[in-house]
């Protein structure tokens, strides 16, 4: 009697463990994960936290106000550091690279912003410019976006 409970055990216990281990959650297409309206949570220029959100001693406050809008797909959105508008359309390059392009009004650096796609979670998306940005100086900018 116990052989036979015991082996009605592990046989209940191997269909379990077989059930639950084919069903792995499937991650969505990036393009879908970053399909959001972002706002910055942290911002690094040449490898220094310049803004973390609701820092008391930010060196650049401004970045309170970066936005990065690609909830409506081609279409971007995108507010700087210093509240400057620009509308245009973003594009993947694999799952690495984001590209904003046709910006309108023209930022500094002109119509076109690239960046480095880091990591990338339901809530939150890293991204790091590939050229320097005039408009802070000529400095490499890390962010670390927050979908509010």
């Amino acid at each position: 009697m116990k052989r036979t409970t015991l082996i009605a055990f592990f046989a209940v216990l191997g269909l379990f463990t077989v059930l639950t281990g084919c069903s792995k959650k499937k991650t969505a297409p990036l393009s879908d994960r970053i399909k959001k309206a972002w706002t910055a949570q942290k911002v690094e220029e040449n490898n220094v936290t310049v803004y973390t959100k609701g820092g008391a001693n930010n060196v650049k406050p401004g970045y309170s106000q970066y936005s990065l809008d690609l909830s409506n797909p081609p279409t971007v959105v995108i507010k700087q550091v210093d509240g400057f508008t620009s509308t245009g359309q973003y594009e993947l390059q694999g799952d690495t690279k984001l590209i904003l392009k046709s910006l309108s009004p023209a930022p500094t650096d002109g119509p076109t912003i690239e960046f480095t796609i880091g990591t990338v979670t339901d809530n939150s998306l890293e991204i790091t410019r590939t050229t320097a940005d005039r408009k802070t100086g000529g400095t490499t900018n890390k962010y670390t976006l927050a979908n509010p």
